[in-house]
Order: C-alpha cells, then sequence, then structure tokens
C-alpha cells in the first residue's frame, strides 16, 4: 500500500519531466502524443508554483498536481501491469473535428485551448486517433478517475458471477456480507445496486457541509474505520429495491464489500488478475483506499491515460481483447442496452432518453452508447458500433453542473460523427 509523501517537490519534478517528455515527442508527427507545459487559465491552476500536489485538494491551485499524483497525496494499493502491453497502433495522421456552440464553430484544439483538460485521448478498433496532454502533465502521469471507478466495480461483479463467486443479482447484500444482516441495505438485492436504485435515502450533495462531505471525511480520517461503521446513516429507505434511481456513493460501496468478501481478494487484486493484465495494461495504476484498507469502491481509481483507453476498448470490444474473452459479453449487453421511455431507469421521459445500467451512464437514444463519469469532468465515451472511445480528464472548477460539459458532449458527437463518415 502506497502512503503520502513529499508533495511539493514531487509534483514540480514531474511538472518538468513532463516538459522534457513534450520535447522528446514534439517531432515524431501523426497521431503520436502531444504534451503542453500550459492549459486554460493556467495561471490560477499552479502554473507558477509548477502545479503542486497539495491538499486540499479541490483548491484550484493544487487541481492539477493532485488529480495527476493522487497516491502521493493519500493510501493507495497498486494494481500492477502485466510484463508485456497490448499493442496500440497510431493512426498515420492526427484525428480532426469540428463543431458548433452557441454559433460558434471550434476545433478539437479549440476546445482544449478553452477547458481545463489534463488529458483527452480518442481511439477506435485498437488504434489511437488523437492523445493531447496539458499543464505538464505526461503519459505517464497516473490521472484520477474519482467516480469512473464506479464502472470497474459494475464489470468485476459480471465477471463474478460467471465464475461463481457471486450466484446471482438478486441475491441480497447479506448474502455476502454477514455484517449488513437485518439491515435495510443487507436485504437489497445486489440488481439495485447496480442500477442506483436501492431505495435507501442518502443525499449525493457535493457542498462542503454535505452528508456525502461529512461521510468522505469520516471515511479517510480513521475516525469511521470502513463504510460498515457509517451503516446507521444509511437506515432509512424510501422506495422498495430497483423502483427508484438515485445515485448514492453507498451502492457502488456495498458492491465493493461483497466483491471483497465472495472472491476472498482486494478489489485492487481481483482487478489486476481479471481485467488489469488480462487487457495488457501498460502502466502500474493504483486505487485509493480507506482508513481500514478497503479500496473505495465510489472513487479514486488512478491509471494513465492510455489504460483508460484500453479499458474502453475493451468495453468498445464487449468485453474481447486480444483474442479473449475477458468480461463476460451478455453481462456487458445486460449493463449497457438503452432504457425504454418512461422506466425508472431513463433519467429523462424523453422518446429517446438517458439512462443508467450497471453503474454506467447510458447516452440518449436508441443505438447502443454509454459512457463513464466522474465528478470535475472525468469523462469516458463509448460506442461498440463503429468501436470508437474517447477518454477525457480534466480539473473543471465546478464538482457537477459545469456549463462547459455541453462542449464536452458537443465536441464528442462531433467525433463519432467525423469517424463515421472516414
Amino acid at each position: 500500500m502506497r502512503v503520502p509523501g513529499t508533495l511539493f517537490l514531487a509534483g514540480l519534478l514531474l511538472s518538468i519531466a513532463g516538459l522534457g517528455a513534450q520535447a522528446q515527442t514534439a517531432q515524431t508527427g501523426g497521431a503520436a502524443p502531444v504534451f503542453s507545459p500550459t492549459g486554460f487559465d493556467a495561471e490560477f491552476y499552479g502554473e507558477p508554483l509548477g502545479y503542486p500536489a497539495a491538499m486540499p485538494i479541490e483548491q484550484q491551485s493544487n487541481m492539477v498536481g493532485g488529480f495527476s499524483h493522487y497516491d502521493l497525496l493519500f493510501p493507495t494499493r497498486a494494481v500492477a501491469a502485466p510484463g508485456h502491453a497490448s499493442t496500440l497502433k497510431r493512426a498515420a495522421r492526427e484525428f480532426s473535428a469540428s463543431f458548433t456552440r452557441w454559433g460558434v464553430t471550434y476545433s478539437i484544439e479549440d476546445y482544449l485551448k478553452r477547458n481545463a483538460t489534463t488529458g483527452l485521448l480518442i481511439a477506435r478498433g485498437d488504434t489511437i486517433l488523437f492523445e493531447h496532454y496539458q499543464y505538464g502533465r505526461t503519459d505517464h502521469d497516473r490521472l484520477t478517475s474519482l467516480s469512473l471507478s464506479k464502472t470497474l466495480v459494475g464489470m468485476l461483479v459480471g465477471i463474478a458471477i460467471a465464475e461463481g463467486a457471486i450466484r446471482s443479482v438478486d441475491d441480497p447484500a447479506a448474502t455476502y456480507v454477514s455484517e449488513l444482516a437485518g439491515s435495510e441495505l443487507g436485504r437489497t438485492p445486489l440488481r439495485a445496486l447496480l442500477h442506483m436504485a436501492s431505495g435507501i435515502g442518502f443525499e449525493q450533495d457535493y457542498g462542503p457541509d454535505s452528508e456525502l462531505t461529512r461521510h468522505n471525511r469520516l471515511q479517510v480520517s480513521g475516525d469511521m474505520p470502513d463504510i460498515l461503521a457509517a451503516l446507521p446513516s444509511f437506515k432509512t429507505r424510501i422506495a422498495p429495491p430497483d423502483t427508484l434511481w438515485r445515485y448514492a456513493n453507498v451502492n457502488a460501496e456495498i458492491l465493493g464489500l461483497v466483491l471483497a468478501r465472495a472472491t476472498h481478494m482486494p478489489l485492487s487484486r481481483y482487478l489486476e488478475s481479471r481485467i488489469w493484465q488480462p487487457m495488457g495494461a501498460e502502466a502500474q495504476a493504483s486505487w485509493r483506499v480507506d482508513a481500514s484498507g478497503q479500496e473505495i469502491a465510489s472513487c479514486c481509481f488512478n491509471a494513465v491515460l492510455r489504460d483508460y483507453a484500453r479499458f474502453a476498448l475493451l468495453l468498445a470490444h464487449d468485453g474481447a481483447w486480444n483474442g479473449r474473452q475477458i468480461i463476460p459479453r451478455q453481462w456487458i449487453l445486460d449493463a449497457t442496452l438503452p432504457v425504454a421511455a418512461g422506466s425508472y431507469l431513463a433519467l429523462d421521459k424523453s422518446e429517446r432518453p438517458s439512462g443508467y445500467g450497471y453503474l454506467v451512464w447510458l447516452m440518449p437514444g436508441p443505438r447502443r452508447t454509454f459512457e463513464l463519469r466522474g465528478i470535475y469532468g472525468q469523462r469516458i465515451f463509448i460506442d461498440p458500433q463503429s468501436q470508437l472511445v474517447m477518454v477525457h480528464t480534466a480539473v473543471r472548477r465546478q464538482p457537477v453542473d459545469d456549463p462547459r460539459e455541453a462542449m464536452l458532449d458537443a465536441l464528442w458527437q462531433s467525433v463519432l460523427a467525423k469517424a463515421e463518415r472516414e
């Protein structure tokens, strides 16, 4: 397990290393990585200080360094890469696309200049089309995923069911975590937890004095050793299971406990052996742990950008990669099929609604397109039909509902449309 070390100096040295990488790769051309020492509003994001990895991590001047060196600030458990990485080809020329927003046409480069994006990678099939980094970040930095990690948990549940460690998504959580017996969470089926529809009252509010923020502080302080100690906070049932969608970290946290108990290994080790190494990750990743040593299943997995792209491409290929079915195909189909209008999983009730699957966000329309989301602008878009993916890491100032998210959505739609024409 890795623990916090010297923060500012490490952040400064790693930022300098990033500038060296820029000079080294600037002449390679095509769809090779492109590195920029600066970015949107860089002065306020800590450029004069060398982008320090320091606390509080949500302070704007600490976000770039903190989000790219998360395991310097928090205890984590390593997820080892295999001896050989799977091959990602590179396009002979860099992909380009444009989109119109608010009556103005923007290129991908225009988008990067106007947004607090640390990394942007577009790939199709097994080929990288575009790979850019900003704020001195490099392709060696482990960028934090925040809530993107929930989808990792959802995929691991599918593998555990295929292996027989978990019998059924209809089993209540207490089947695997005995401490949950007699509680409302314990009586909740795994399917409802996967759907963010446990029916347990919990307010996912990111304000400084919210229930979620207080819970997070306790979780890492040692005053609350693990999620089980917080059970009194999750005792109110507001709806029957699988009848009301309500996003809450506790759903993923309980699934993380179920996986650890059912598989008899930490989440990091299970991910490493079942997904990370089989898919051929190129670099070690890390996962934040709480004061008890349990991975925080709702948050804070950290990896290099290309390994996020490999995971996205694995999902785009319906769980198959390197000639091997790593995640059961039927599980991914069940997790990502579009929902019908009027379903409680339809996040709007329009004719072509967006929706929610098994810890994954479903995009509007009848076509099976989905995404992974994390606060402050972490997004991974996936279109299985074209096998196109787009990975976006960021340091937005607002955790959620940032108005610039509309630009990112428009960018993805333009990338998807352009790729289909080519």
